[in-house]
């Protein structure tokens, strides 16, 4: 009976180690599938890589031939109206050559008489033919009064000029087209002007010491508690407000006016983030929910899943452009002064909704005291 035991008990331990070793040979087969599915969408990324940048290159390369085409067609027209330019003022120098010339000969002329006139005077004796060189000077004097005048009217000044009509036409031509060049670039101004976003604050979300004006578009730090209802969307930490449009496609465009700020935070995030408590998510930035760029003590970073990244930007600006594209799945930070880009977050694509959120900072004893301003397109002065 004992040795029946014994024998059940050691088929057991092989039937267990059989399962064991089964177990493990399936989970060795799923791990080496998942390597390779992993494999397989790691070679995935890496092909949609190389794809982004040969699309960015071929891009930036039809652009940058545009961009040299554009300069060529003004080399060119600047090289054509000079060419006029020069042509004119060749004619009118060359044409006073020949009256200087014309002039010179003249006065050497007269200078010829004057010594003929002082040796004639110097001497004592008139000469023998004295009536003939006094018909020649006669003669002379005549032709010298009535050739004198004429070449000094056609030498005066105003006979000879540029034609300042044309002239004046070039320059207010050169002019206007500065005006066209000007009112179309930077391009990026241009392009974003046509994703612009009116938006407003929604004063429901804003921590109870923000002010919000009349309008929604402006928010400043007042430091003391308002008495308002804790709603589940009103921040109660972090110094917090977001707009009442939320956008979920296209591309959108926002300016926002940190005129005179020390410290301030802009972003977008999704209707998702944490309101409540002081939790880290709850500033912008700091969680998946949101991305944002800071300024606070003189320095710029950006920030996303509580990863700064600082930025080598040197001077403080007046306003912070925010361009939201989601159908590339990306957040671009503008210096809205000159267009420059500070930083550029790419999500690949949002899975929600996006609100434009905004935080004033504290009034750091006065020094931070100025409100943000969004900077509405209906607001906004006309294109020069």
């Amino acid at each position: 009976m004992n040795c029946l035991f014994i024998n059940l008990g050691l088929l057991h331990v092989q039937y267990l180690h059989h399962s064991l070793q089964e177990l493990l040979k399936i989970h060795q087969e799923n791990l080496k599938m998942q390597r390779e599915m992993v494999k397989d969408t790691q070679k995935n990324l890496a092909v949609q890589q190389s794809e982004i940048t040969k699309k960015s290159h071929v891009l930036k390369e039809s652009i940058i031939r545009k961009y040299l085409e554009i300069q060529a067609i003004l080399d060119q027209d600047l090289r054509t109206t000079i060419s006029h330019l020069e042509a004119e003022e060749r004619a009118a120098v060359s044409s006073l050559d020949w009256l200087i010339e014309r002039n010179w000969s003249l006065i050497q002329q007269i200078e010829q008489d004057l010594a003929e006139i002082t040796a004639a005077l110097d001497h004592v004796d008139m000469p023998a033919d004295t009536l003939s060189f006094l018909s020649y000077l006669d003669h002379q004097g005549t032709k010298l009064r009535d050739r004198v005048p004429n070449v000094c009217k056609s030498s005066e000044c105003s006979s000879m000029s540029l034609d300042e009509t044309k002239d004046e036409q070039i320059v207010r031509l050169t002019n206007n087209m500065l005006l066209v060049v000007s009112s179309l670039t930077p391009i990026m101004k241009t392009l974003a002007k046509s994703y612009w976003s009116d938006v407003c604050l929604d004063p429901d979300t804003a921590h109870p010491k923000l002010l919000i004006s009349p309008n929604r578009d402006c928010v400043t730090y007042a430091d003391t508690w308002k008495e308002l209802p804790d709603s589940p969307a009103r921040f109660d930490s972090t110094l917090n407000v977001i707009s009442l449009q939320s956008f979920s496609s296209g591309c959108h465009y926002w300016e926002i006016d940190v005129t005179g700020k020390t410290y301030w935070e802009l972003g977008v995030t999704y209707p998702s983030i944490p309101r409540k408590g002081i939790t880290e998510d709850c500033w912008l930035g700091r969680g998946d929910e949101s991305w944002c760029v800071e300024f606070f003590d003189g320095e710029y970073s950006a920030w996303h899943r509580g990863v700064p990244h600082r930025l080598l930007v040197t001077k403080q600006f007046c306003r912070c452009g925010i361009l939201c594209n989601f159908p590339a799945g990306s957040v671009m930070f503008l210096d809205a002064d000159d267009m420059s880009p500070l930083f550029c977050f790419c999500a690949g694509s949002f899975s929600d909704s996006l609100h434009l959120a905004v935080c004033p900072g504290h009034a750091h004893n006065g020094t931070n005291a100025k409100p943000i301003v969004i900077c509405n397109a209906t607001s906004q002065p006309p294109p020069v």
